[in-house]
């Protein structure tokens, strides 16, 4: 009697797991980045949309930001972090796992706060520039959409979209991370691989409000589908195009910049 043996399809790109599975981790994923948008969207309708830090101290901007990025970041990590909060289950007892996990979000979340300080220096800056000549901000939005443009159409983005896009080489070279700290290194990696895709994105939100929350949900999307879609590569460019077009209107459309606006000019 022949055997006869079933093949299994390979998993598509991108995919570390059954649907079933992976819907369920994404739902759970959802649930906090909701729970993000909400807190922020929240504290964003108190606040409203002016240039510089909006008078908020740095400890209540880093909380914000984490927020933030809580926000719209984790729906396109989700591939990674959840395969590897997987691996790590498969390994660990409960107590153990928990520590782990902590380790892996604390080192992602320390990439994006240290760039949250950075942020928080350039607001500043920005906004006292602003404040000492209301003109300058046209010439600063047009910067940062340049900026941001040509970072889009730039070699190091692809590279890092690219480490991005390729969650199982990233868990295959994780792989070899040895204690101590290898789930702490392992978020640091994976972290400073994301920020060096997304960084430009974010510098946007200094012309457009950093408290924007439609602008936030808008370069959410272009996150997302940029890591996520099979296009992904291709809308990169198409977001680095449209920023140097923007660039080039900046200093003629206030509109474009309500981050840099003062309230008593808007």
């Amino acid at each position: 009697m022949r055997t006869v043996t079933v093949e299994k399809q390979p998993l598509r790109t991108g995919v570390l797991m059954p649907a079933r599975d992976l819907a369920l981790a994404w739902g759970l994923i959802m649930v906090i980045a909701a729970l993000a948008w909400l807190f922020t969207a929240g504290q964003a309708r108190g606040m409203g949309i002016e240039p510089g830090t909006m008078g908020m101290a740095l400890p209540l901007f880093l909380v914000l930001w984490l927020a933030m990025m809580a926000a719209m970041m984790l729906p396109s990590v989700a591939p990674v972090a959840v395969t590897w909060a997987r691996s790590i289950g498969r390994r660990s007892s409960g107590a153990e796992r928990a520590v782990r996990t902590t380790e892996f979000l604390g080192g992602y979340l320390l990439v994006w706060t240290a760039f949250g300080l950075l942020a928080y220096a350039g607001l500043a800056l920005t906004g006292h520039l602003v404040e000492r000549d209301p003109d300058t901000g046209k010439w600063i939005g047009a910067a940062a959409f340049a900026l941001a443009g040509l970072y889009q159409l730039g070699p190091l983005k692809y590279v890092c979209l690219r480490h991005c896009r390729s969650p199982m080489a990233q868990l295959m070279h994780y792989a070899g991370y040895r204690p101590p700290l290898r789930d702490l290194r392992v978020g640091l990696h994976h972290g400073g691989y994301c920020l060096g895709c997304c960084w430009a994105l974010m510098v946007v939100l200094v012309p457009l409000g950093v408290m924007n929350v439609a602008a936030m949900a808008g370069i959410a999307v272009v996150i997302f589908l940029e890591k996520l879609w099979r296009r992904g590569p291709l809308l990169a460019r198409v977001a680095g195009v449209a920023f140097l077009v923007l660039a080039v209107l900046a200093p003629f459309q206030s509109w474009l910049l309500p981050g840099l606006t003062p309230g008593d000019m808007m």
